[in-house]
């Protein structure tokens, strides 16, 4: 089981050229890391709707990973 958390809100995100290129950001629910994905190649040309929600979606990471980092407590293992 992955420990991080996927932005549901991406999956209809695809490479505005027409390829089968995704985009994927996701929460690491241990230790507040985002991983930021292009599937399927190393570039992924995007829409300007596109891009927006993929920046929206890097924000909601950010905050979600901000709050798990805030209550982690000092002694709290980060490994998986």
């Amino acid at each position: 089981m992955s420990a991080f958390a996927s932005e549901p809100g991406l999956d209809d995100i695809r490479d505005a050229a027409g390829h089968d290129t995704e985009v994927d950001v996701a929460v690491h629910l241990h230790d507040g890391t985002i991983r930021l994905s292009i599937l399927w190649t190393q570039k992924i040309l995007l829409n300007a709707y596109a891009a927006d929600q993929v920046a929206q979606a890097l924000q909601r990471a950010a905050e979600q990973a901000r709050r798990i980092t805030t209550t982690r407590g000092p002694n709290r293992s980060t490994s998986t």
